[in-house]
């Protein structure tokens, strides 16, 4: 496989890396609209060919599928521009700002039949796969109630760097550079990992968003600072159970802390991810009497890098994909009118 990797910013590094330790897999082609960053990224990841245009990248034509890195807003003219010439595609998320936009993907890729795919990270826990496969055996009976968080500390500690003055961390805190702050950035994560480990897809919304003072006028420079910082939601799920999900770039004390906990009439699980490592908790059979939880072993699992190369590789497609991405999506829209609306809405 032949890939192109479309812009060259701090998490393309990511897939980069990723991409050239998979066995048959080629990095050819870097596309950014900065030439020195583009050239500075081919030439740390061993790419022979760097474009500034998209549309320069396509007429040259010597990819089979591309990784597209490029800020939220990019995700969906160039994504549709991949697949109109014919390219399988790997897309950050989330898949687009809106749903509108989402589902127009998804309908594209559906339609042209090649391999698509949404790198929702955390699909990538071990634990959180071997949980969902757990739900699905029934181990825990009936889930009941479901409690989700992801906690992030960048606008209180600058051990990711200070976000103050650099733009990769400004534009997310800024509408107008097409950021839907911290729900739009991680909420698709949590959302997912709260979903997926569950086995169930979300039925109705109602959330709280809440943007917070961080700098006279709140305004650095080009950015506005107005995207949410924080959230809060109550979802119902589709299996019955309740479910309580938040995240905030506030939580003091957790670079990258994704939770998950989930409690049935039979048993119960917590997923825990932090940039240490990943554990999966039981408590289940006699262990519910006394609530004694243990440790389980949740094994190893594929990256989505891996599953996406072996998808295109074999002509098959792959999850998670662009629909599913859309659906997330659109709970997340939903978020936002509840918090406009003051109510409730159904998915």
């Amino acid at each position: 496989m032949r890939l192109l990797v479309l812009g060259t910013g701090g998490m393309a590094n990511t897939h980069a890396q990723h991409f050239a330790a998979i066995d048959g897999v080629d990095l050819v082609g870097a596309v950014d609209v900065d030439p020195l960053r583009a050239k500075a990224f081919a030439d740390t990841h061993g790419i022979p060919n760097v474009f500034t245009s998209l549309e320069d990248a396509i007429a040259w034509n010597g990819f089979d599928a591309a990784t597209n890195v490029t800020p939220d807003r990019a995700h969906h003219p160039t994504t549709l521009a991949l697949l109109a010439a014919g390219k399988h595609v790997m897309c950050e998320k989330p898949l687009a700002e809106n749903y509108a936009k989402a589902d127009e993907m998804a309908r594209a890729a559906e339609a042209s039949g090649l391999v698509t795919m949404v790198n929702l990270t955390y699909r990538n826990v071990a634990p959180l796969q071997k949980a969902r496969a757990m739900v699905l055996a029934g181990e825990l009976g009936h889930v009941r109630h479901v409690e989700a968080s992801y906690l992030q500390s960048w606008l209180v500690s600058k051990a990711w760097g200070n976000w103050a003055t650099e733009s990769q961390w400004l534009w997310r805190l800024s509408t107008r550079h097409g950021s839907n702050g911290v729900l739009g950035d991680v909420g698709i994560h949590i959302l997912d990992f709260a979903s997926y480990g569950a086995a169930s897809d979300v039925e109705h919304v109602f959330a709280r968003l809440r943007a917070f003072d961080k700098a006279p006028d709140n305004r650095i420079g080009e950015y506005d600072l107005d995207a949410n910082d924080s959230f809060t939601m109550t979802v119902d799920f589709s299996n019955g159970a309740l479910g309580v999900i938040h995240a905030s770039r506030w939580a003091t004390g957790h670079l990258n802390e994704l939770r998950l906990r989930m409690h049935g009439d039979r048993g119960a699980l917590e997923v825990i991810h932090t940039p240490a490592g990943s554990r999966l908790r039981g408590c289940l059979g006699e262990d519910v009497e006394q609530a004694v939880w243990r440790e389980l072993d949740a094994g190893t699992v594929p990256t989505n890098y891996e599953r996406f190369a072996a998808s295109v590789m074999a002509g098959r497609q792959v999850e998670p994909g662009f629909r599913h991405a859309a659906e997330l999506q659109k709970v997340l829209d939903l978020a936002i009118e509840t918090e406009r609306e003051r109510r409730e809405l159904k998915v």
